[in-house]
């Protein structure tokens, strides 16, 4: 008699993802691995007396949710109690941000920073009924003169400081924003207290680094927010000496050590991969090229299918709302954006990017490289293609990051070389209408153009990129279902909808072959691990509406449960 399973599931709507997207009624677990997909028939002699049978009763089986793109680290120590929440709905207006504020002088030590994240104009009252209105320091001296404040944008592109935040890390009026930085100053030339992208580090260097414990204590809450969502493996996109000035260094070297000893001590509950950051914003060819040939033989740990490190992130522009993402037209109200790499004019700074690509490239790295503006995009993947010329490599499985206004000449030059893309849904959905003031109606609504790159062949992965958005994969297949926004919930773009198989695949399948890993898990098939969750209530039949609302069940990681609200 062969083995006995550990867990077979019955009666539901098995969804293997396998090429064809078979959907089966059974499946068993034996030890790591999926031993049989099939019928409840198939899986009686599979059934012994210490097997667990598990009724679905209609419900959906799923691989283990894959987030191409999410930050476990910052996620932890940007959401609460380490961090207010300033996202919305939690306030929605400048007043709300302001009272929260005052709540937290009133329980914080006297001398700790205040931390916020989340805070996003277009959905602040004050900023929607007069765009020329914007976060300032004034906002926040009010409530809390004496202790400095920090407040995180939900982009991760903008920082919002009160003037004793100023006062500790000596920016006036003379300061000098860092190259790809901006000091926002106001009709009179002082800082408002907003600073947009690299001059992000003024505020990074004059905090407090990160703790072990505190790196700790954040990704130990993101794994347990992730396991009750279904997601058993993530990208950790960017994690080395580009990040010590990123988030007190959330994206720094000893983040990295952290998972090492999660792994080590048997705390790792979903498969993290890694991206090394070598330098920040606004680094040049060299710096670049000298950093990550120090960081060459860089280890993870001793258990690659947990802990792996795939490749290297590289920052080639900024976003949208700040107008910092490199276009071809201008921006409303003018300015086209730039590269955020060092260079004086655009030929400078395009030479420095295809430099780093280049190098990265040569050295057998795969690449992940931040490009939200059409312009930059299409640099990026020019780029890859001239260093994958100059350099032949098989399956380098480079790819864009965001992507927000990729191009028809980006996706062909990608399809070609068998590249990808790392969009991400649930960013759609909450900024689809606030990019119409930045670029207008006609060009926001392609942004994210999720059914003209699948149709051009190019491999489309999906990620949160939390803690920009909550990591909650259900809203993302359903905005890539629907293409409505959070705001209003207008169809934005219905052209680029795209089939809810589709969209499932990019958060499973997809995500582990641009991991590497589509051979082993990705898909609910014999031999592959039993990595995988139960939605409660048919997915394939619901309304797209209703998706984000069913719960997650059970969330089963290499064999083991690390989630359970399923009634058997």
């Amino acid at each position: 008699m062969g083995t006995y399973a550990d867990l077979v599931f019955v009666g539901g709507r098995v969804v293997t993802v396998d090429a064809e997207f078979t959907v089966a009624e059974a499946l068993a677990v034996t030890g790591t691995v999926i031993s049989a997909v099939g019928t409840r028939e198939d899986m009686a002699p599979l059934v012994g007396p210490n097997t667990r049978v598990v009724d679905l009763k209609g419900a959906t089986l799923l691989p283990g949710i894959n987030d191409s793109h999410l930050h476990g680290c910052a996620f932890g120590m940007s959401s609460p109690p380490l961090s207010l929440d300033l996202s919305h709905p939690a306030v929605a207006s400048l007043a709300d941000v302001a009272e929260a504020v005052r709540e937290a002088v009133g329980r914080t030590p006297a001398g700790q920073w205040i931390t916020g994240h989340g805070w996003d104009t277009g959905y602040l009252d004050e900023c929607v009924a007069d765009p020329s209105r914007q976060p300032s320091r004034a906002d926040l001296d009010a409530v809390g003169p004496d202790r400095p404040v920090v407040l995180y944008s939900f982009s991760g592109h903008a920082t919002w400081v009160n003037s004793k935040a100023l006062e500790l890390m000596g920016v006036d009026r003379d300061t000098v924003a860092p190259p790809g930085g901006a000091i926002v100053t106001d009709g009179a030339g002082e800082p408002t207290g907003l600073l947009h992208e690299g001059a992000q580090a003024l505020v990074q260097n004059a905090l407090p680094p990160l703790g072990r414990q505190e790196r700790t204590e954040a990704i130990r809450s993101t794994l347990a927010t992730l396991a009750a969502l279904g997601v058993t493996s993530y990208t950790e996109p960017g994690l080395g000496p580009g990040g010590d000035g990123i988030m007190r260094g959330a994206l720094g070297t000893a983040t990295l050590e952290v998972y090492r000893e999660l792994l080590a001590d048997g705390e790792l509950t979903a498969r993290v991969g890694v991206l090394l950051l070598p330098t920040g914003m606004a680094s040049t060819a060299e710096e670049f090229a000298r950093t990550l040939d120090e960081l060459d033989g860089t280890t993870a740990g001793d258990d690659p299918r947990r802990l792996a490190i795939h490749g290297v992130k590289v920052f080639a522009d900024g976003i949208v709302p700040n107008k910092t993402a490199w276009m071809h037209e201008p921006y409303v109200g003018g300015g086209c954006g730039s590269l955020c790499v060092g260079g004086e004019i655009d030929d400078e700074r395009t030479a420095e990017i295809r430099a780093m690509i280049r190098h990265a490239h040569a050295a057998g790295h795969q690449l992940g490289v931040h490009a939200t503006g059409d312009r930059a995009i299409d640099t990026v993947a020019d780029a890859f293609a001239e260093a994958a010329a100059a350099h032949p490599r098989t399956d380098a499985r480079h790819y864009v990051i965001h992507g927000d206004f990729l191009t028809p000449h980006a996706m062909k030059v990608l399809a070609a070389h068998d590249y990808g893309v790392n969009m991400n849904p649930t960013i759609k959905w909450t900024v689809a209408d606030m990019e119409e003031e930045f670029v207008g109606a006609g060009r926001a609504a392609y942004a994210w153009p999720y059914r003209d790159a699948i149709d051009a062949g190019v491999r489309v992965a999906s990620g949160s990129d939390a803690p920009v958005t909550h990591p909650d994969w259900r809203q993302g297949v359903a905005t890539m279902v629907l293409r409505e926004s959070k705001a209003a919930g207008r169809v934005s773009g219905p052209e680029q909808r795209i089939a809810l198989a589709e969209a499932i695949r990019t958060y499973t399948i997809e995500a582990a072959r641009q991991d590497f890993a589509d051979d082993w898990k990705g898909s609910l098939e014999p031999g592959k691990v039993a990595d995988l969750c139960v939605v409660d209530g048919d997915l394939l039949g619901a309304d797209p509406h209703a998706i984000p609302g069913m719960p997650v069940v059970l969330t089963v990681m290499d064999g083991k449960v690390v989630h359970d609200t399923l009634r058997d």
